[in-house]
């Protein structure tokens, strides 16, 4: 079973359904009811029928049906994202700030706000076309890149889901080490990433229901380190605020980093709110959507950033981050005052990667369907299966390369992500005047009707040169990029001038395209 890909005008599909909702027509042309995945005696249709028994979601990138968009909890969007991200990877970036990038708490903290805000907005944004057009990030990103260009941004996107989902079973692998060393490696990456797959096999329901429920006891243990660290006096809040060239280029440094971990999301927004009633508030899938992903961040963050100044002045902290890396730190705070309590906090706190990587495990089916009609007719959990090895033989011989193999990565997630950004916000605002009715989402499917892709490809190969000139990364600085820091080290504004180059040639080669294929 596939869906048709013949594409008629709105509201003229037999059988289609059309609702307005005072912001312009929906039609549920080409949209793909949940009977149809089980229907008939192909081999799709019998494994589905048989997933299904299980409780298993037969629904892919196909198109969601408004009268299947029945998803009443508007908070569990907000508890979606806050869960995946108050886990030990987000409290590891704030944690980067005095070890890898030598800033004090002020500066670490003031990054850490500001860019977040500035990374979130996209991801918040894209949330929002979910309840109106009941299609999944990637397809909707056909209307930006077409439906062959968007394949080139599929490939990144599985690149990425694969990418976090190694490092993030590292870092829960260390917490399993810090509390004993003799648990090996590969162990904990084998226990949470067979968790997370368990989980996401069964699709969107569960993944929201494991999202909304893990982030209570997770918040609880972040307060109890808070609590602990902050009766233990070891804050150093006195580091001090530097100036000059090689502050300028740290902050920019990790600024990238920051932002690559929280706009990280965007490519994968709109996943979870496909099954939202299409007449939902646009604000309100924003609000909670950006509260939801602001409130976590900021918080083990600004937390990861507070404890990392104790490693200034105290040998203990240091060593323990030194052997264990982020597990090692969080065991010092925990383990010498509360003992085995402490101990079975570590372990938890490991397990919060699960909440963390169920995104990516199930985004990542998502985006390989995108990529031909052969791969949209696996059934999506099987991708789902396929993906968990993959990224299960990345990180067992990845495991003891932690630190920079993060830092590195989070970096070029930042510079693709900021391209994406630049030519999809570029179409919407520019060419599409910022209106959801300028857009036809019956037409997914065909070829034909959507942008040809041309300006969007070749835009995203000038933002990548602009990428590679403000970078500042171990192994290469661009040339502007050591124009922002230190004559060693550089600054990187790699995201900045991605996303500049690419909206920039966009909207000038967009504009011609549009001329001459009229669409």
């Amino acid at each position: 079973m596939s869906p048709s890909n013949t594409s008629n005008e709105a509201g003229k599909e037999e059988g289609s359904v059309i609702v307005d909702y005072g912001y312009g027509q929906v039609s549920d042309g080409n949209a793909v009811h949940g009977q149809e995945f089980t229907s008939g005696k192909t081999l799709y249709a019998k494994v589905q029928r048989f997933a299904g028994r299980f409780g298993v979601e037969a629904r892919g990138i196909e198109r969601v049906p408004s009268d299947e968009r029945t998803d009443s909890s508007m908070s569990q969007i907000g508890t979606m994202w806050f869960s995946a991200n108050l886990v030990v990877s987000s409290f590891a970036i704030g944690a980067l700030g005095q070890p890898v990038f030598a800033l004090g708490f002020v500066d670490t903290a003031l990054t850490i706000i500001f860019i977040n805000v500035l990374g979130l907005l996209p991801v918040a944004f894209f949330s929002t076309f979910g309840p109106k057009f009941g299609l999944r990030q990637m397809v909707l990103s056909r209307f930006y890149f077409g439906y062959y260009g968007v394949k080139l941004i599929a490939i990144f996107n599985i690149l990425a889901c694969i990418g976090w989902a190694s490092v993030n079973v590292i870092v829960g692998a260390q917490f399993f080490h810090a509390v004993n060393a003799d648990v090996p490696g590969w162990a904990g990456i084998l226990v949470i990433a067979f968790a997370t797959l368990i989980i996401c096999t069964f699709g969107y329901k569960i993944v929201h229901a494991y999202e909304k429920w893990s982030c209570i006891p997770m918040f609880v243990i972040f307060m109890i380190v808070l609590g602990i660290f902050a009766h233990s006096g070891e804050f150093n809040s006195l580091l001090p605020l530097e100036t000059g060239t090689s502050e300028a280029g740290n902050v920019l440094s990790f600024a990238a980093s920051v932002f690559g971990f929280a706009t990280g999301w965007t490519s994968y927004a709109a996943d979870y709110t496909v099954y939202q009633p299409v007449g939902r508030s646009r604000k309100s899938i924003f609000l909670w959507t950006f509260g939801g992903l602001s409130t976590a961040l900021c918080f083990t963050q600004l937390l990861g950033a507070a404890i990392a100044t104790a490693m200034v002045n105290n040998e203990n902290y240091l060593d323990a981050y030194n052997d264990a890396h982020i597990g090692g730190l969080l065991a010092e705070v925990l383990v010498p005052r509360l003992g085995r309590f402490g101990e079975f906090c570590v372990v938890l706190l490991g397990l919060s990667i699960i909440g963390n990587n169920c995104p990516n495990a199930y985004s990542v089916s998502l985006s390989l369907q995108v990529l031909s009609e052969h791969t949209q007719r696996v059934p999506r959990f099987i991708w789902t299966l396929v993906a968990t090895g993959v990224y299960i033989a990345i990180a067992i011989p990845g495991y003891n390369n932690f630190e920079d193999t993060l830092e590195s990565f989070m970096l070029i997630i930042g510079y693709w992500l900021a391209i994406y950004e630049g030519v999809s916000l570029t179409e919407h605002f520019v060419f599409r005047r910022g209106s959801f009715a300028a857009y036809r989402p019956e037409d997914y499917m065909d070829p034909k009707r959507l942008p040809p892709g041309i300006a969007a490809v070749t835009a995203f190969a000038i933002g990548v040169m602009g990428a590679v000139l403000g970078m500042a990364q171990q192994w290469f600085v661009g040339p502007i990029g050591k124009l922002c820091g230190s004559p060693e080290y550089g600054g990187d504004v790699g995201f900045e001038l991605a996303f500049a180059f690419a909206a920039t040639s966009y909207a000038g080669l967009r504009a011609v395209e549009r001329a001459y294929f009229k669409r």
